[in-house]
Order: C-alpha cells, then sequence, then structure tokens
C-alpha cells in the first residue's frame, strides 16, 4: 500500500515521448464455483497455482498521468528491484486503481509502476523512471507494483501469479538477480530498513489467505527461472521456451521500435500452422523500447517476440537500448 503523504521530492518534469502498450493475452477464466473466502484457506495458494496450471497473464503497458520523469540513483533504466505492495481497497481492479491515481497524483503525491489483480496485469508508468511508493530511498532504488483485494481463493490464486510474474519479468528485463529480501521486498521490509515509512503491507493481506512472502518468494523464483531459461542459448533442453522449435532464444536484447510510416507499430500472433496473424487491438507506440527474447521467421520476414504470442515485424526494430 502506497502512502497519502508525499513519497519523494518533487523532481524536474521533462517531456519524454508516450510509453509503448500491449493488451492483455490470454486469461484462463476464473471459477466460478469457488466462492471460498480469506479467513476459510487453509491450503497452500502455490499448491492451488499448480494443481490448477494457471498461468499469468501477459503485461499490459497504459501509459499514465504520472509526469516525473526522474531517473533512479544508478541513472535512467537502472533500478535494483522491485517493492511489493498491496491496494487495501477490496474489490478495486487494477484498472479502478489505474484510473484513481491517474486521476489524483497530484493530490496524495503518490503513484506506483503497475497494479495487478487476477485478471491483468497493468503497467501506467515507464519502469526506466521512478514512482512515489514506498519512502524516498526505496523509491530510487525499486519498481513499485501494488496488488489488489480479492475475494475468492482462486481470484487470489491468480493475482499473486501475475504478481509475482510481473516481479520476475522486471528482473529479468533489467539483467538483475533474483535475490529475496534484497532485489525483491515487500513494503513491510522496506519500513523496517529505511524508517520512511509505516506500511506493512502486503504482509497482513497475504496473512488473511494463509500466505507468506516466502511462499511468494517461492512463486517469483519458480517465475524468474522460467524467464531466465527462455533467454538461454538452445543448448537448454530444460528451457521453457514457446518458439515450437524454430525460435532463437539467444537473440534476447532490449529493441526499439518505430513505424515511420504510422501512428504505432503492428504486432501479429503466430498460429497452429506456423503462419501469422494480425493483431487488430494491440500495438506498440513508435520510438518505445521492449525486451525481446525470441525470433521467428514466416515467407522470408523476422519477427520479435514482446510478449506471450505478440511478435513485432523486424523491419519496425531501430536499434537496441
Amino acid at each position: 500500500m502506497v502512502s497519502k503523504k508525499i513519497m519523494t521530492t518533487v523532481a524536474t518534469s521533462v517531456a519524454l515521448a508516450s510509453i509503448g502498450f500491449t493488451t492483455v493475452g490470454q486469461v484462463v477464466p476464473t471459477l466460478g464455483a469457488n466462492t471460498q473466502t480469506a479467513q476459510a484457506v487453509t491450503s497452500s495458494i502455490n499448491n492451488y497455482i499448480n494443481a490448477n496450471n494457471i498461468k499469468p497473464v501477459s503485461i499490459t503497458n497504459q501509459e499514465g498521468t504520472f509526469s516525473v520523469w526522474q531517473g533512479y540513483e544508478n541513472g535512467v533504466g537502472k533500478p535494483e528491484g522491485v517493492v511489493i505492495h498491496e491496494t487495501a481497497t477490496p474489490g478495486a481492479t487494477a484498472q479502478n486503481e489505474a484510473t484513481y491515481f491517474n486521476r489524483e497524483w497530484k493530490n496524495i503525491y503518490t503513484y506506483v509502476h503497475a497494479f495487478v489483480d487476477n485478471n491483468q496485469i497493468l503497467n501506467i508508468k515507464n519502469t526506466d523512471y521512478t514512482t512515489w511508493g514506498a519512502g524516498p530511498t526505496a523509491n530510487a532504488k525499486f519498481i513499485n507494483v501494488e496488488l489488489c483485494e480479492v475475494v475468492t481463493t482462486d481470484a487470489f490464486a491468480r493475482s499473486v501469479a501475475n504478481q509475482a510474474y510481473y516481479t520476475a519479468s522486471k528482473l529479468v528485463q533489467y539483467n538483475l538477480p533474483f535475490t529475496p529480501g534484497v532485489t525483491v521486498m515487500s513494503h513491510d521490509a522496506v519500513s523496517k530498513k529505511w524508517h520512511e515509512t509505516t506500511h506493512t503491507d502486503p504482509v497482513g493481506y497475504f496473512a488473511k489467505w494463509g500466505y507468506s512472502m516466502d511462499q511468494f518468494y517461492d512463486l517469483v523464483g519458480k517465475y524468474y527461472n522460467q524467464l531466465k531459461g527462455s533467454t538461454n542459448s538452445g543448448s537448454n533442453n530444460n528451457n521453457n521456451n514457446v518458439n515450437n522449435g524454430n525460435g532463437d532464444a539467444a537473440n534476447s536484447s532490449n529493441i526499439r521500435v518505430n513505424n515511420s510510416k504510422g501512428n504505432f507499430v503492428p504486432l501479429v500472433a503466430f498460429q497452429n500452422d506456423g503462419s501469422v496473424k494480425n493483431i487488430s487491438d494491440r500495438a506498440l507506440a513508435n520510438n518505445s523500447l521492449w525486451y525481446t527474447d525470441q525470433v521467428k521467421e514466416y515467407n522470408g520476414l523476422q519477427y520479435r517476440r514482446v510478449a506471450t504470442n505478440e511478435w513485432v515485424d523486424n523491419g519496425y526494430v531501430t536499434g537496441n537500448k
């Protein structure tokens, strides 16, 4: 949970181009019959995630209104890890929270990089830059992500899977190690270490579900290893590439994309027969930076993966970071 007090000193605003965006990929439907409340949970959430084959959704990048563009203490694009929060607003979705913060951040002096619920991972601030979520010291070091409060076991499992995946993906994106309590911290741990806030989230909310930060770390580790495996060269036969054998995982990098003939960069999805289909409701912003880990070819064209099954024509790639 972010504080309603000023989290950092105000930095000089600079005008930058809009960040890129994708929309949510396939979402496994929640189980309508599951009405178990938090207080009744006794089973392991991580075991539930595995037993029900719950998969995280893809990340949606949606440009927010936070106009403070300040680099981390080590520079722009150099976070040192991720701080885990929860919203303390039962029933509010990621989009609800994003709408509120986009409208009110100038009044509440608070903003974070992303909100996560059981259906969506919504990134609203370019993670190359800081936000106001956990106190001046932590803000200068960490990406801030908020978990939305839900009311069923299934929704909680899906939401923490999404938050763990987002956390792991950011560690991989910025080439950071996964070190529990160091590169991934709760707001509670941040408060105890730097004494600049008094928040204890998400510890109390996790406890309602019989969950803990240690269990969350296990889940982050699972996704981190999967993502790191998918960016290793083909010598590892146990990695989690989803390129059906014709991708090149050794091509992991950060790429900048731009469409000189249009207002956005189009995306395609690969079909089961290996062909490509244009994606009509998702695109990337011009001059935006993306992490890519695989390459495929179709009809003589190369495509680079920027999300689970969202690919950009290599002709739109203008360079690396």
